[in-house]
Protein backbone atom coordinates (compact mmCIF):
# COMPACT_ATOMS: atom_id res chain seq x y z
CA UNK A 1 0.00 0.00 0.00
CA UNK A 2 1.55 3.30 -1.24
CA UNK A 3 2.46 6.31 1.49
CA UNK A 4 2.45 9.07 0.31
CA UNK A 5 3.44 12.62 2.83
CA UNK A 6 1.21 15.31 2.35
CA UNK A 7 0.88 18.91 3.79
CA UNK A 8 -2.33 20.15 5.25
CA UNK A 9 -2.15 23.42 2.36
CA UNK A 10 -2.60 20.35 -0.56
CA UNK A 11 -5.36 18.38 1.62
CA UNK A 12 -7.43 21.24 1.96
CA UNK A 13 -6.66 22.21 -1.68
CA UNK A 14 -8.36 19.14 -2.54
CA UNK A 15 -11.23 19.70 -0.78
CA UNK A 16 -11.49 22.95 -2.24
CA UNK A 17 -11.42 21.62 -5.77
CA UNK A 18 -13.57 18.15 -4.89
CA UNK A 19 -10.81 16.15 -5.80
CA UNK A 20 -11.08 14.20 -2.74
CA UNK A 21 -14.51 12.99 -1.10
CA UNK A 22 -16.27 10.56 1.04
CA UNK A 23 -17.68 7.22 -0.10
CA UNK A 24 -21.12 6.69 0.57
CA UNK A 25 -19.83 4.69 3.79
CA UNK A 26 -19.04 7.65 5.65
CA UNK A 27 -21.43 9.49 8.68
CA UNK A 28 -21.49 13.31 8.49
CA UNK A 29 -19.23 15.72 9.67
CA UNK A 30 -19.97 15.68 14.00
CA UNK A 31 -17.10 17.17 15.72
CA UNK A 32 -17.49 20.24 18.03
CA UNK A 33 -15.72 23.20 18.05
CA UNK A 34 -13.85 21.99 21.01
CA UNK A 35 -12.50 19.27 19.10
CA UNK A 36 -11.39 21.60 16.20
CA UNK A 37 -9.67 23.62 18.98
CA UNK A 38 -7.79 20.70 20.29
CA UNK A 39 -5.99 19.73 16.91
CA UNK A 40 -5.02 23.29 16.23
CA UNK A 41 -3.34 22.96 19.37
CA UNK A 42 -1.64 19.73 18.38
CA UNK A 43 -0.52 20.43 14.91
CA UNK A 44 0.89 24.19 16.34
CA UNK A 45 2.66 22.39 19.21
CA UNK A 46 4.22 19.59 15.94
CA UNK A 47 2.30 17.14 17.95
CA UNK A 48 1.70 13.94 16.00
CA UNK A 49 -2.36 13.70 14.60
CA UNK A 50 -2.71 10.12 13.14
CA UNK A 51 -2.54 9.42 9.35
CA UNK A 52 -5.18 9.87 6.45
CA UNK A 53 -6.45 6.68 4.94
CA UNK A 54 -7.46 7.11 0.70
CA UNK A 55 -8.83 5.15 -2.12
CA UNK A 56 -7.68 5.85 -5.15
CA UNK A 57 -10.47 4.28 -7.51
CA UNK A 58 -11.78 4.58 -11.11
CA UNK A 59 -15.37 2.26 -10.18
CA UNK A 60 -18.43 4.14 -10.59
CA UNK A 61 -19.81 4.57 -6.66
CA UNK A 62 -21.90 6.34 -4.30
CA UNK A 63 -20.05 9.00 -2.89
CA UNK A 64 -20.74 12.22 -0.99
CA UNK A 65 -19.85 15.79 -0.54
CA UNK A 66 -17.70 16.80 2.78
CA UNK A 67 -19.21 19.49 4.81
CA UNK A 68 -17.08 22.48 3.35
CA UNK A 69 -18.38 23.54 -0.27
CA UNK A 70 -15.65 23.03 -3.41
CA UNK A 71 -14.71 26.05 -4.38
CA UNK A 72 -12.98 25.33 -7.39
CA UNK A 73 -13.13 23.24 -10.31
CA UNK A 74 -12.04 19.64 -10.01
CA UNK A 75 -7.95 19.67 -11.33
CA UNK A 76 -7.37 16.25 -11.66
CA UNK A 77 -9.63 13.30 -13.03
CA UNK A 78 -8.07 10.81 -10.09
CA UNK A 79 -10.68 10.65 -7.43
CA UNK A 80 -9.56 9.68 -4.18
CA UNK A 81 -12.00 8.60 -1.68
CA UNK A 82 -12.03 9.59 2.45
CA UNK A 83 -11.95 6.69 4.46
CA UNK A 84 -10.05 8.10 7.82
CA UNK A 85 -9.34 11.55 8.42
CA UNK A 86 -13.13 13.20 7.23
CA UNK A 87 -13.25 15.06 10.53
CA UNK A 88 -9.61 16.36 10.31
CA UNK A 89 -9.24 17.63 7.08
CA UNK A 90 -12.84 19.04 7.42
CA UNK A 91 -11.89 21.25 10.46
CA UNK A 92 -8.60 22.26 8.48
CA UNK A 93 -10.36 23.05 5.26
CA UNK A 94 -13.09 25.47 7.31
CA UNK A 95 -10.54 27.01 9.55
CA UNK A 96 -7.56 27.78 6.58
CA UNK A 97 -10.60 28.86 4.63
CA UNK A 98 -12.71 30.78 7.05
CA UNK A 99 -15.68 28.50 5.14
CA UNK A 100 -18.45 27.42 7.15
CA UNK A 101 -19.38 23.43 7.48
CA UNK A 102 -22.48 22.03 6.74
CA UNK A 103 -23.61 21.09 10.92
CA UNK A 104 -27.22 19.40 11.26
CA UNK A 105 -28.49 20.55 8.06
CA UNK A 106 -26.90 24.18 8.53
CA UNK A 107 -23.60 26.07 7.62
CA UNK A 108 -22.02 27.38 10.80
CA UNK A 109 -18.42 28.70 10.76
CA UNK A 110 -15.87 27.11 13.16
CA UNK A 111 -14.97 30.46 15.05
CA UNK A 112 -11.53 29.43 17.10
CA UNK A 113 -9.41 31.97 18.70
CA UNK A 114 -6.11 32.26 19.74
CA UNK A 115 -4.17 34.11 22.30
CA UNK A 116 -1.24 35.97 21.22
CA UNK A 117 -0.04 36.37 25.23
CA UNK A 118 -0.30 32.53 25.47
CA UNK A 119 1.84 31.18 28.48
CA UNK A 120 5.12 29.42 26.64
CA UNK A 121 5.82 25.55 27.84
CA UNK A 122 3.33 22.42 28.34
CA UNK A 123 -0.14 23.39 27.73
CA UNK A 124 -2.72 23.17 30.61
CA UNK A 125 -6.15 21.29 30.49
CA UNK A 126 -8.74 23.64 28.33
CA UNK A 127 -11.63 25.29 29.52
CA UNK A 128 -14.78 23.19 28.30
CA UNK A 129 -17.35 25.00 26.87
CA UNK A 130 -21.11 23.89 25.82
CA UNK A 131 -20.98 24.33 21.68
CA UNK A 132 -23.15 21.06 21.69
CA UNK A 133 -25.28 21.79 18.71
CA UNK A 134 -28.23 19.87 19.87
CA UNK A 135 -28.52 21.60 22.64
CA UNK A 136 -32.45 22.41 22.60
CA UNK A 137 -32.67 23.90 26.23
CA UNK A 138 -30.34 26.51 27.16
CA UNK A 139 -29.13 28.10 29.88
CA UNK A 140 -28.16 32.30 29.26
CA UNK A 141 -27.24 33.02 33.03
CA UNK A 142 -24.92 29.90 33.34
CA UNK A 143 -23.51 31.34 29.77
CA UNK A 144 -22.89 34.79 31.05
CA UNK A 145 -21.59 33.21 34.91
CA UNK A 146 -19.15 30.85 32.92
CA UNK A 147 -17.47 33.91 30.75
CA UNK A 148 -17.04 36.00 33.86
CA UNK A 149 -15.59 32.82 36.12
CA UNK A 150 -13.13 31.80 33.65
CA UNK A 151 -11.67 34.81 32.22
CA UNK A 152 -8.52 34.56 34.24
CA UNK A 153 -8.19 30.76 32.98
CA UNK A 154 -8.50 31.51 29.56
CA UNK A 155 -5.54 33.61 29.72
CA UNK A 156 -3.96 30.75 30.34
CA UNK A 157 -5.13 29.34 27.05
CA UNK A 158 -2.90 29.09 23.55
CA UNK A 159 -6.34 28.17 21.33
CA UNK A 160 -10.42 28.29 22.73
CA UNK A 161 -13.51 28.42 21.02
CA UNK A 162 -14.56 32.41 20.50
CA UNK A 163 -16.83 33.89 22.78
CA UNK A 164 -18.45 37.02 23.26
CA UNK A 165 -16.38 38.84 25.44
CA UNK A 166 -12.90 37.68 24.04
CA UNK A 167 -14.05 38.57 20.55
CA UNK A 168 -13.45 42.71 21.86
CA UNK A 169 -10.08 41.76 23.32
CA UNK A 170 -6.88 42.32 20.52
CA UNK A 171 -5.15 39.74 22.17
CA UNK A 172 -7.48 37.11 20.80
CA UNK A 173 -6.89 36.46 17.08
CA UNK A 174 -9.51 34.58 14.80
CA UNK A 175 -7.46 32.02 13.86
CA UNK A 176 -8.88 32.11 10.22
CA UNK A 177 -7.90 35.48 9.90
CA UNK A 178 -4.37 34.93 10.72
CA UNK A 179 -4.37 32.76 7.30
CA UNK A 180 -5.90 35.85 5.36
CA UNK A 181 -4.79 38.77 7.15
CA UNK A 182 -1.06 40.22 7.40
CA UNK A 183 0.60 41.00 10.69
CA UNK A 184 0.40 44.44 10.32
CA UNK A 185 -3.62 44.07 10.10
CA UNK A 186 -3.53 41.41 13.38
CA UNK A 187 -1.65 43.82 15.12
CA UNK A 188 -2.88 47.27 14.36
CA UNK A 189 -5.67 46.92 17.14
CA UNK A 190 -2.96 46.50 19.77
CA UNK A 191 -1.52 49.38 19.13
CA UNK A 192 1.89 48.54 18.61
CA UNK A 193 4.82 48.70 16.06
CA UNK A 194 8.30 46.83 15.25
CA UNK A 195 9.74 48.96 17.86
CA UNK A 196 7.90 47.00 20.41
CA UNK A 197 9.56 44.12 21.93
CA UNK A 198 5.68 42.07 21.47
CA UNK A 199 6.15 42.85 18.11
CA UNK A 200 8.62 40.34 17.37
CA UNK A 201 7.41 37.57 19.88
CA UNK A 202 3.69 38.02 18.12
CA UNK A 203 4.99 37.63 14.31
CA UNK A 204 6.68 34.24 15.37
CA UNK A 205 3.30 33.13 16.89
CA UNK A 206 1.67 33.84 14.05
CA UNK A 207 4.06 32.89 11.29
CA UNK A 208 3.77 29.45 13.18
CA UNK A 209 0.12 29.26 12.90
CA UNK A 210 0.79 29.82 9.76
CA UNK A 211 2.90 26.62 9.61
CA UNK A 212 0.01 24.34 10.27
CA UNK A 213 -0.96 24.69 6.94
CA UNK A 214 2.62 22.93 6.22
CA UNK A 215 2.28 20.26 8.41
CA UNK A 216 2.97 16.83 6.77
CA UNK A 217 0.00 13.67 6.94
CA UNK A 218 0.85 10.36 6.10
CA UNK A 219 -1.27 9.25 3.53
CA UNK A 220 -2.01 6.04 2.77
CA UNK A 221 -3.69 4.88 -0.22
CA UNK A 222 -5.60 1.80 -1.03
CA UNK A 223 -4.83 0.01 -5.01
CA UNK A 224 -7.15 0.35 -7.65
CA UNK A 225 -7.79 -3.15 -7.53
CA UNK A 226 -9.38 -3.20 -4.22
CA UNK A 227 -13.19 -3.63 -4.79
CA UNK A 228 -15.70 -2.01 -2.43
CA UNK A 229 -16.75 -5.00 -0.43
CA UNK A 230 -13.26 -5.02 0.19
CA UNK A 231 -12.46 -1.42 0.96
CA UNK A 232 -15.55 -1.53 3.50
CA UNK A 233 -13.98 -4.73 5.17
CA UNK A 234 -11.01 -2.65 5.59
CA UNK A 235 -13.05 0.59 6.73
CA UNK A 236 -14.25 -1.82 9.34
CA UNK A 237 -11.48 -2.91 10.82
CA UNK A 238 -9.58 0.33 10.99
CA UNK A 239 -12.27 2.37 12.50
CA UNK A 240 -13.41 -1.20 15.09
CA UNK A 241 -9.46 -1.10 16.38
CA UNK A 242 -9.66 2.42 17.30
CA UNK A 243 -13.40 2.65 18.78
CA UNK A 244 -13.27 6.09 16.74
CA UNK A 245 -16.90 5.33 15.21
CA UNK A 246 -20.26 3.75 16.77
CA UNK A 247 -21.75 0.55 15.65
CA UNK A 248 -24.18 2.22 13.49
CA UNK A 249 -21.51 3.62 11.79
CA UNK A 250 -19.62 0.69 11.30
CA UNK A 251 -23.01 -1.34 10.42
CA UNK A 252 -23.91 1.39 8.07
CA UNK A 253 -20.82 0.74 5.78
CA UNK A 254 -21.38 -2.90 5.80
CA UNK A 255 -25.26 -2.21 4.15
CA UNK A 256 -23.52 0.11 1.79
CA UNK A 257 -21.72 -2.74 0.37
CA UNK A 258 -24.41 -4.86 -0.88
CA UNK A 259 -27.02 -1.81 -1.00
CA UNK A 260 -26.01 0.95 -2.54
CA UNK A 261 -28.00 4.09 -2.46
CA UNK A 262 -29.13 3.32 1.19
CA UNK A 263 -27.16 6.01 3.00
CA UNK A 264 -29.43 8.07 0.48
CA UNK A 265 -32.54 6.81 1.35
CA UNK A 266 -32.51 6.96 4.73
CA UNK A 267 -31.60 10.35 5.37
CA UNK A 268 -34.57 11.15 2.61
CA UNK A 269 -36.47 9.13 5.61
CA UNK A 270 -34.92 11.44 8.53
CA UNK A 271 -36.29 14.56 6.77
CA UNK A 272 -40.26 13.35 7.35
CA UNK A 273 -38.87 13.69 11.23
CA UNK A 274 -39.19 17.81 11.00
CA UNK A 275 -36.69 18.95 13.73
CA UNK A 276 -36.02 15.80 15.11
CA UNK A 277 -34.19 14.13 11.39
CA UNK A 278 -30.74 15.35 12.60
CA UNK A 279 -31.32 13.13 16.17
CA UNK A 280 -32.41 10.29 14.05
CA UNK A 281 -29.49 10.07 11.71
CA UNK A 282 -27.23 11.30 14.38
CA UNK A 283 -28.20 8.37 16.80
CA UNK A 284 -27.94 5.86 14.00
CA UNK A 285 -31.79 4.57 14.95
CA UNK A 286 -32.72 3.51 11.16
CA UNK A 287 -29.52 1.44 11.22
CA UNK A 288 -30.12 -0.15 14.33
CA UNK A 289 -34.31 -0.37 13.69
CA UNK A 290 -33.46 -2.16 10.67
CA UNK A 291 -31.08 -4.71 12.52
CA UNK A 292 -34.04 -5.40 15.01
CA UNK A 293 -36.65 -6.12 12.15
CA UNK A 294 -34.07 -8.39 10.07
CA UNK A 295 -32.42 -10.22 13.00
CA UNK A 296 -35.17 -9.86 16.25
CA UNK A 297 -32.04 -8.75 18.26
CA UNK A 298 -30.17 -5.58 18.57
CA UNK A 299 -26.82 -6.20 17.60
CA UNK A 300 -24.89 -5.55 14.44
CA UNK A 301 -22.81 -8.74 14.92
CA UNK A 302 -25.03 -10.36 11.59
CA UNK A 303 -25.40 -7.29 9.44
CA UNK A 304 -23.05 -7.67 7.36
CA UNK A 305 -24.27 -11.47 5.85
CA UNK A 306 -27.56 -10.57 5.55
CA UNK A 307 -28.46 -10.50 1.53
CA UNK A 308 -29.50 -7.02 0.07
CA UNK A 309 -32.97 -8.32 -0.26
CA UNK A 310 -33.52 -9.15 3.63
CA UNK A 311 -32.39 -5.62 4.39
CA UNK A 312 -34.72 -4.27 1.83
CA UNK A 313 -37.38 -5.66 3.52
CA UNK A 314 -36.69 -4.88 7.00
CA UNK A 315 -36.02 -1.30 6.14
CA UNK A 316 -40.07 -1.02 4.92
CA UNK A 317 -41.02 -2.61 8.26
CA UNK A 318 -38.62 0.07 10.15
CA UNK A 319 -39.68 2.82 8.40
CA UNK A 320 -43.35 2.13 9.54
CA UNK A 321 -42.83 1.39 12.96
CA UNK A 322 -39.96 4.52 13.49
CA UNK A 323 -42.98 6.45 11.89
CA UNK A 324 -45.16 5.36 14.36
CA UNK A 325 -42.91 5.61 17.53
CA UNK A 326 -42.19 9.16 16.50
CA UNK A 327 -46.10 10.28 15.96
CA UNK A 328 -46.96 8.23 19.01
CA UNK A 329 -44.39 10.45 20.78
CA UNK A 330 -45.49 13.63 19.61
CA UNK A 331 -49.71 13.41 19.66
CA UNK A 332 -50.16 10.95 22.63
CA UNK A 333 -46.82 12.00 25.24
CA UNK A 334 -46.86 15.51 24.02
CA UNK A 335 -42.93 15.48 23.19
CA UNK A 336 -41.73 16.99 19.93
CA UNK A 337 -37.91 17.20 20.29
CA UNK A 338 -36.52 13.40 20.83
CA UNK A 339 -33.63 15.04 21.96
CA UNK A 340 -34.95 15.02 25.83
CA UNK A 341 -35.13 11.44 25.85
CA UNK A 342 -32.54 9.54 27.94
CA UNK A 343 -32.21 6.84 25.18
CA UNK A 344 -32.99 6.70 21.39
CA UNK A 345 -33.26 3.21 22.18
CA UNK A 346 -36.98 3.76 23.98
CA UNK A 347 -38.62 4.33 20.01
CA UNK A 348 -37.84 0.76 19.52
CA UNK A 349 -39.59 -1.17 21.81
CA UNK A 350 -42.69 1.49 20.70
CA UNK A 351 -41.82 0.64 16.98
CA UNK A 352 -41.72 -3.19 17.20
CA UNK A 353 -45.05 -3.32 19.78
CA UNK A 354 -46.82 -1.40 16.09
CA UNK A 355 -45.49 -4.05 13.81
CA UNK A 356 -46.25 -7.50 15.97
CA UNK A 357 -49.88 -5.44 16.17
CA UNK A 358 -50.05 -4.92 12.72
CA UNK A 359 -51.06 -0.74 13.61
CA UNK A 360 -54.14 -2.17 15.91
CA UNK A 361 -53.75 -0.48 19.59
CA UNK A 362 -56.45 -0.54 21.61
CA UNK A 363 -57.03 2.38 24.34
CA UNK A 364 -55.82 0.15 27.27
CA UNK A 365 -52.63 -0.92 25.21
CA UNK A 366 -51.99 2.81 24.54
CA UNK A 367 -51.82 3.79 28.29
CA UNK A 368 -49.48 0.78 28.76
CA UNK A 369 -47.18 2.27 26.24
CA UNK A 370 -47.52 5.50 28.06
CA UNK A 371 -46.13 3.84 31.08
CA UNK A 372 -43.59 2.06 30.22
CA UNK A 373 -42.37 5.10 28.04
CA UNK A 374 -42.26 7.36 30.73
CA UNK A 375 -41.13 5.39 33.42
CA UNK A 376 -38.47 3.80 31.56
CA UNK A 377 -37.51 7.58 30.48
CA UNK A 378 -37.20 8.72 34.10
CA UNK A 379 -35.45 5.80 35.13
CA UNK A 380 -32.81 5.69 32.61
CA UNK A 381 -33.80 2.05 31.90
CA UNK A 382 -31.43 1.59 28.96
CA UNK A 383 -28.65 3.16 31.05
CA UNK A 384 -28.47 0.90 33.77
CA UNK A 385 -25.96 -1.52 32.45
CA UNK A 386 -25.34 -2.45 28.98
CA UNK A 387 -28.31 -0.62 26.78
CA UNK A 388 -27.92 -3.32 24.18
CA UNK A 389 -28.22 -6.10 26.87
CA UNK A 390 -30.94 -4.40 28.08
CA UNK A 391 -32.75 -4.13 24.71
CA UNK A 392 -31.93 -7.67 23.40
CA UNK A 393 -33.96 -8.48 26.80
CA UNK A 394 -36.96 -6.23 26.30
CA UNK A 395 -36.96 -7.40 21.91
CA UNK A 396 -36.91 -11.07 23.44
CA UNK A 397 -40.37 -10.45 25.16
CA UNK A 398 -41.98 -8.69 22.44
CA UNK A 399 -41.35 -10.87 19.71
CA UNK A 400 -41.92 -14.13 21.62
CA UNK A 401 -44.66 -13.01 23.97
CA UNK A 402 -46.24 -9.72 21.97
CA UNK A 403 -47.13 -8.55 25.69
CA UNK A 404 -47.07 -4.52 26.74
CA UNK A 405 -47.48 -6.43 30.26
CA UNK A 406 -44.72 -8.04 30.61
CA UNK A 407 -42.75 -5.85 29.34
CA UNK A 408 -44.14 -3.22 32.01
CA UNK A 409 -43.12 -6.06 34.54
CA UNK A 410 -39.78 -6.34 32.90
CA UNK A 411 -39.35 -2.57 33.09
CA UNK A 412 -40.16 -3.40 37.11
CA UNK A 413 -37.59 -5.67 38.04
CA UNK A 414 -34.92 -3.73 36.09
CA UNK A 415 -35.26 -0.20 37.75
CA UNK A 416 -37.01 -1.29 41.03
CA UNK A 417 -39.67 0.93 41.45
CA UNK A 418 -41.77 3.31 39.78
CA UNK A 419 -43.22 5.57 42.24
CA UNK A 420 -40.79 8.64 43.14
CA UNK A 421 -40.06 10.23 46.39
CA UNK A 422 -37.38 12.95 47.00
CA UNK A 423 -34.42 10.73 47.36
CA UNK A 424 -34.84 10.17 43.14
CA UNK A 425 -34.19 13.54 42.22
CA UNK A 426 -32.06 15.06 45.54
CA UNK A 427 -28.69 15.98 43.85
CA UNK A 428 -29.77 15.68 40.45
CA UNK A 429 -29.00 18.11 37.48
CA UNK A 430 -30.28 19.07 34.35
CA UNK A 431 -28.17 15.94 32.69
CA UNK A 432 -30.98 13.40 35.17
CA UNK A 433 -33.76 12.07 33.36
CA UNK A 434 -36.27 13.43 35.83
CA UNK A 435 -35.27 16.73 34.76
CA UNK A 436 -36.41 16.23 31.20
CA UNK A 437 -39.46 14.49 32.99
CA UNK A 438 -40.11 17.27 35.13
CA UNK A 439 -40.56 19.60 31.27
CA UNK A 440 -42.79 16.97 30.31
CA UNK A 441 -45.44 17.02 33.30
CA UNK A 442 -45.17 21.12 33.30
CA UNK A 443 -45.69 21.15 29.35
CA UNK A 444 -48.73 19.02 29.71
CA UNK A 445 -50.28 20.69 32.54
CA UNK A 446 -49.86 24.02 30.38
CA UNK A 447 -47.49 26.21 32.21
CA UNK A 448 -46.35 29.39 31.02
CA UNK A 449 -43.73 31.85 30.97
CA UNK A 450 -43.85 34.37 33.88
CA UNK A 451 -43.36 37.22 32.07
CA UNK A 452 -44.74 36.95 28.46
CA UNK A 453 -47.46 34.40 29.62
CA UNK A 454 -46.54 32.38 26.72
CA UNK A 455 -47.16 28.32 27.50
CA UNK A 456 -44.16 25.92 27.10
CA UNK A 457 -44.03 24.88 23.75
CA UNK A 458 -40.74 23.59 21.23
CA UNK A 459 -42.71 25.52 18.19
CA UNK A 460 -42.27 29.28 19.34
CA UNK A 461 -40.62 31.44 16.76
CA UNK A 462 -37.79 33.78 17.70
CA UNK A 463 -35.28 33.23 20.71
CA UNK A 464 -37.02 35.58 22.86
CA UNK A 465 -39.34 33.22 22.98
CA UNK A 466 -36.98 29.66 22.96
CA UNK A 467 -37.46 27.55 26.05
CA UNK A 468 -34.55 28.20 28.06
CA UNK A 469 -33.91 26.44 31.94
CA UNK A 470 -33.39 29.39 34.54
CA UNK A 471 -32.14 28.98 38.01
CA UNK A 472 -34.97 30.16 40.88
CA UNK A 473 -31.41 31.12 43.00
CA UNK A 474 -29.17 32.31 41.06
CA UNK A 475 -25.54 30.42 40.78
CA UNK A 476 -23.90 33.46 41.49
CA UNK A 477 -25.63 34.24 44.35
CA UNK A 478 -25.82 30.39 46.08
CA UNK A 479 -21.86 30.26 45.52
CA UNK A 480 -21.39 33.58 47.23
CA UNK A 481 -23.04 31.64 50.33
CA UNK A 482 -20.86 28.87 50.02
CA UNK A 483 -23.67 26.05 49.02
CA UNK A 484 -21.65 23.30 46.81
CA UNK A 485 -22.51 22.55 42.98
CA UNK A 486 -24.82 20.10 43.73
CA UNK A 487 -27.62 21.68 45.64
CA UNK A 488 -26.79 24.90 43.43
CA UNK A 489 -27.77 23.15 39.91
CA UNK A 490 -30.28 20.69 41.84
CA UNK A 491 -33.37 19.54 39.24
CA UNK A 492 -35.64 21.87 42.47
CA UNK A 493 -33.58 24.83 41.67
CA UNK A 494 -35.05 24.81 38.22
CA UNK A 495 -37.54 26.59 35.80
CA UNK A 496 -38.40 26.81 32.34
CA UNK A 497 -38.73 29.98 30.88
CA UNK A 498 -38.35 32.00 27.54
CA UNK A 499 -35.57 33.56 26.35
CA UNK A 500 -36.03 37.15 26.97
CA UNK A 501 -37.07 36.49 30.45
CA UNK A 502 -34.23 34.34 31.43
CA UNK A 503 -31.95 37.56 30.06
CA UNK A 504 -34.18 40.05 32.56
CA UNK A 505 -34.23 37.98 35.30
CA UNK A 506 -30.20 37.01 35.25
CA UNK A 507 -28.87 37.11 38.55
CA UNK A 508 -31.12 39.14 40.88
CA UNK A 509 -32.77 37.93 44.20
CA UNK A 510 -35.62 35.75 43.83
CA UNK A 511 -37.26 37.75 46.34
CA UNK A 512 -36.44 40.94 44.01
CA UNK A 513 -37.65 39.75 40.85
CA UNK A 514 -40.47 37.18 41.41
CA UNK A 515 -42.06 40.45 43.49
CA UNK A 516 -41.41 42.60 41.39
CA UNK A 517 -41.72 40.58 37.80
CA UNK A 518 -43.77 38.24 38.55
CA UNK A 519 -46.32 39.17 42.02
CA UNK A 520 -46.65 42.40 40.53
CA UNK A 521 -47.64 41.81 37.46
CA UNK A 522 -50.80 39.47 38.51
CA UNK A 523 -48.59 36.32 37.39
CA UNK A 524 -48.76 34.37 41.07
CA UNK A 525 -50.85 31.42 39.44
CA UNK A 526 -47.67 31.03 36.67
CA UNK A 527 -45.44 30.65 39.41
CA UNK A 528 -47.27 27.81 41.22
CA UNK A 529 -47.91 26.60 37.88
CA UNK A 530 -43.70 25.69 37.88
CA UNK A 531 -44.10 24.89 41.42
CA UNK A 532 -42.65 27.47 43.18
CA UNK A 533 -43.86 28.82 46.63
CA UNK A 534 -45.36 31.80 47.41
CA UNK A 535 -44.41 31.76 50.82
CA UNK A 536 -41.72 35.10 50.70
CA UNK A 537 -39.49 33.50 53.12
CA UNK A 538 -38.77 30.16 50.92
CA UNK A 539 -37.15 33.44 48.34
CA UNK A 540 -34.52 34.60 50.91
CA UNK A 541 -30.75 32.91 50.66
CA UNK A 542 -30.90 31.62 54.00
CA UNK A 543 -33.45 29.86 53.15
CA UNK A 544 -32.63 27.85 50.04
CA UNK A 545 -32.46 24.70 51.72
CA UNK A 546 -35.84 24.98 52.53
CA UNK A 547 -36.54 25.91 49.58
CA UNK A 548 -35.27 23.06 47.65
CA UNK A 549 -36.96 20.74 50.31
CA UNK A 550 -40.37 22.59 49.42
CA UNK A 551 -40.10 22.32 45.99
CA UNK A 552 -38.60 18.85 45.73
CA UNK A 553 -41.69 17.24 47.09
CA UNK A 554 -44.10 19.24 44.92
CA UNK A 555 -41.86 17.98 41.83
CA UNK A 556 -42.28 14.45 43.16
CA UNK A 557 -46.11 14.82 44.06
CA UNK A 558 -46.46 16.39 40.14
CA UNK A 559 -45.11 13.67 38.78
CA UNK A 560 -46.98 10.81 40.32
CA UNK A 561 -49.96 12.56 40.01
CA UNK A 562 -49.05 12.65 36.51
CA UNK A 563 -47.96 8.65 36.17
CA UNK A 564 -51.35 7.91 37.96
CA UNK A 565 -53.29 8.43 34.62
CA UNK A 566 -51.94 5.53 33.26
CA UNK A 567 -52.79 2.44 35.72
Amino acid sequence: MPKVDISVRELVDKVKHKDLRLPEMQRRYVWTATRVRDLLDSLYRGYPSGTILVWETDDSIETRDLAIAPTENPTTSQKLLLLDGQQRITSLASVLSGEPVMVRGRRRPIDILFNLEHPEGVPTDDVEFDDDYSASVEDVEDEEDSERDVQEELNKRTFVVSTRSLLNDPVWVSVSSIFKKSDSELLRPLNINSDDPRWDKYSKRLSKIRDIANYMYVMQVLERDKSYEEVTEIFVRVNSLGIKLRGSDLAMAQITSKWKGFMGLMEEFAEKFNGNGDYILETGLPVRALAVFATKQSRFKTIGRLSKDKLEEAWEIAKQGLEFANNFLSSNADIDNLEYLSSPFLLIPIAVYYTLKDGNISAEEEKKLLKWFYNAHMRGHYSMGSSESILDADLNILFKKESIDDLINQLHLHVKKFVLDDSDIAGKGIRSPFFSMMYFVMRQTGVKDWITGLKLSEQHMGNAHAIQYHHIFPKSLLRDANFDKKEINEIANMAFIGGKTNRKILNKEPAVYLEKEVIAKGREEDLKSQLIPIDRKLWEINKYQNFLSWRRDKIVVEINKFMKKFE
